[in-house]
């Protein structure tokens, strides 16, 4: 049985497509079987994984509609053992759509679960919002990993997503758990970012990965080429830091 991963902040540029894209495709040469499902109508998961975002015809917007299947809106990539369900922004009318349908935050788990007996790990990347779009994936997933970016306003909002979680796992979904929060951007040579990682590692203990994500140009590079940082460049620094964080996560699962 595969297990369902969202990975969200609502806060915007802390690494969570970064995250979601090249967390798949580690967990791809790891020779683990993964479905990425773009969540957020920027679309950047899927360029990042070289999909031309015009040409999408079905994808998560068709999927949360429930006009099209899950087996229908997935494409597979280039990354070994990685297939993505694509954005396209259409995805951005989704929320004033699904307002007055019921069950509304219950779209995407509908759409989704069977698709557990395929793959090993099923990942979304969330939207950078609390909206609708994201309480539909934190109500599809087992669990959430929370990207904190090591700068002066990390922890801010950190609070209102808790909040948001634990929420969702009185109303919606009670088996929602905290896969962990990921330290992203972390760049040894800044004071700010040793104190912010103090921070996270002291007030949240346990729930913090052990791999840090480091700031590295590599990382910045990879999605102009279409290409995760695997493919990009897997002797960088981002590589390492991305494949140790799938091990980490295979071996917590294992």
């Amino acid at each position: 049985m595969g297990k369902i991963i969202a990975i969200a902040n609502q806060k915007g540029g802390v690494g969570k497509t970064t995250t979601s894209v090249n967390l798949a495709a580690s967990l791809g040469v790891l020779e683990k079987k993964v479905l990425l499902i773009d969540a957020d109508p920027q679309a950047n998961a899927t360029s990042g994984l070289g999909i031309d975002v015009e040409t999408i015809e079905v994808g998560s917007y068709q999927l949360l509609e429930h006009t099209a299947k899950a087996e229908d809106c997935i494409i597979s990539t280039d990354s070994p053992n990685v297939d993505i369900i694509p954005a396209h922004i259409d995805l951005v009318a989704i929320e004033i759509e699904l307002v007055d349908k019921d069950q509304r935050e219950y779209m995407m788990k509908q759409a989704i679960s069977h698709l557990r007996e395929q793959y090993d790990y099923i990942l979304i990347d969330c939207a950078p919002s609390l909206g609708l779009l994201t309480l539909n994936a934190l109500t599809a997933s087992d669990s959430v990993i929370i990207p904190i970016q090591c700068e002066y306003f990390a922890l801010e909002g950190l609070g209102k997503l808790l909040n948001t979680i634990k929420s969702v796992q009185k109303i919606h979904n009670k088996d929602l758990d905290i896969e962990g929060m990921l330290l992203t951007m972390y760049d040894q040579r800044l004071r700010l970012s040793n104190q912010v990682v103090e921070e996270v590692q002291k007030h949240f203990s346990d729930m913090v990965f052990e791999t840090i994500i480091q700031r590295n140009v590599r990382l910045g590079e990879a999605p102009s080429y279409g290409e995760s940082i695997i493919k990009y460049d897997v002797s960088s620094k981002g590589a390492s830091n991305y494949l140790s964080l799938a091990k980490e996560i295979i071996n917590k699962n294992s």
